[in-house]
């Protein structure tokens, strides 16, 4: 027997009409059910708060530029006097006075020393007097071939007293002219008692006193003039640096023609200065020393105030090529591996590139490409040891980190 609730039964009436609905449109409401669940779900996709992205690495970048550079090459040089000369006695006798203040500057010409010349006055007056001896001599015999030569074309003297005639004039001559060389000797000799300086420059010490007995068999040197306003530094390079200089567009001494460039050198003062002045090579050694496998070379110096003391040693840099239109790049750029050197270049696109590249000598802080860089590409000079190849960069040109650098120091 079923018992029928009929507050039940009055529920299932009234709600009979939603269900009858609901079993007819199910299929909408299964549509719009998942067609919300799906704006839902895009909604929530679309306005979920997004993760902050990593800032681009950032990296100073300059222009690769063209331009010449001067290659050079670092010597030890040693400083010589451009003359020196060394003060002889070239007579002997007593040193009778000295005549200039030791480490002065003497003229071309002027007496430094003079030596006793009394023994070679007498000299010179004696050599006088067998001139007029002689000639006198002369004079005689050249009168008694002239009263021969009458008497013999007159047969009034012989063939034979003409031959003594003239025999004896032409010997009385030849005492003349001896005569004359014995003078020219002994005033010559004379003259060698007052000794000059022969070029203009600085005077050494004295190494005689006055009263010494000075001569080539005793003491000879008296004393050194240097002419050190312009000196000469000679240094030694090998055999590679000649044939690699031969090969570049430098003169190296050699007045070679048809080469555009003349080398020159600088060198440094013993403080650690580099010396104001510039010197130009003017000559080589012809030929390579067997024994170092190096040949000489010298060049010129300016030395007008006496910065530069001859004997001493520098450091001497040459100029040994010039490369014209070379590519060269910051050495703090490169990246050097066992496979070579790269560098990392960044394109239009703001991509870093590893560019393996060639390279050449250094010069200074920079060092020469000579394959894979291109002029007017952008490398990066800062900040590349965080890179890798592909990734996208923040690239900010060397000039404008310098010149807000200098802001900030101003500021400062």
């Amino acid at each position: 027997m079923k018992i029928t609730n009929p507050s039940v039964q009055k529920i299932r009436q009234k709600a009979s009409p939603v269900l009858d609905y609901l079993r007819a449109h199910l299929k909408q409401i299964i549509i719009i059910v998942v067609v919300l669940a799906v704006i839902i779900t895009l909604l929530a996709i679309f306005l979920k708060p997004k993760a902050p992205q990593a800032p681009l690495p950032t990296v100073e970048v300059e222009d690769v530029k063209v331009d010449d550079v001067n290659i050079y090459g670092e010597y030890v040089g040693h400083i010589e006097p451009q003359h020196f000369v060394q003060i002889r006695a070239r007579v002997e006798g007593y040193l009778q006075s000295i005549n200039f203040v030791e480490g002065t500057y003497v003229k071309k010409g002027q007496t430094l020393f003079v030596i006793d010349p009394q023994l070679y006055q007498a000299n010179v007056n004696k050599a006088h007097a067998q001139l007029n001896k002689a000639k006198a001599v002369a004079h005689k015999a050249q009168r008694d071939l002239e009263r021969i030569k009458p008497l013999y074309e007159q047969n009034a003297a012989s063939q034979l007293d003409l031959d003594n005639a003239q025999a004896a004039y032409e010997t009385a001559q030849a005492e003349v002219v001896v005569s004359e060389a014995d003078l020219t000797q002994a005033q010559l000799t004379l003259n060698y008692t007052r000794i000059a300086s022969p070029i203009s420059g600085y005077v050494s010490e004295c190494y005689a006193d006055i009263g010494n007995l000075v001569g080539p068999s005793s003491t000879s040197l008296l004393a050194t003039v240097v002419k050190s306003d312009t000196v000469v530094v000679e240094f030694s390079m090998t055999a590679l640096d000649y044939l690699k200089s031969k090969t570049s567009n430098v003169n190296l001494g050699n007045d070679e023609s048809g080469l555009k460039h003349t080398s020159f050198i600088n060198i440094t003062l013993p403080d650690g200065t580099e010396y104001p002045f510039q010197g130009n090579v003017n000559s080589s050694e012809p030929q390579v020393d067997p024994k170092t496998g190096t040949f000489m070379v010298h060049a010129n110096m300016p030395n007008p105030d006496r910065s530069l003391l001859p004997g001493e040693y520098t450091k001497v840099k040459v100029l040994l090529d010039v490369r014209e239109d070379a590519i060269e790049v910051p050495s703090k750029a490169l990246v050097i591996e066992k496979g070579g050197a790269y560098i990392f270049v960044v394109r239009p696109d703001s991509i870093v590139e590893r560019r393996f590249i060639e390279t050449g000598p250094e010069v200074g802080k920079n060092t020469i490409v000579e394959r894979g860089l291109a002029s007017g590409e952008k490398i990066v000079t800062e900040g590349f040891h965080k890179l890798t190849h592909g990734i996208k960069v923040n690239p900010i040109p060397v000039q404008q980190v310098e010149k807000s650098e200098t802001k900030s120091g101003d500021e400062a």
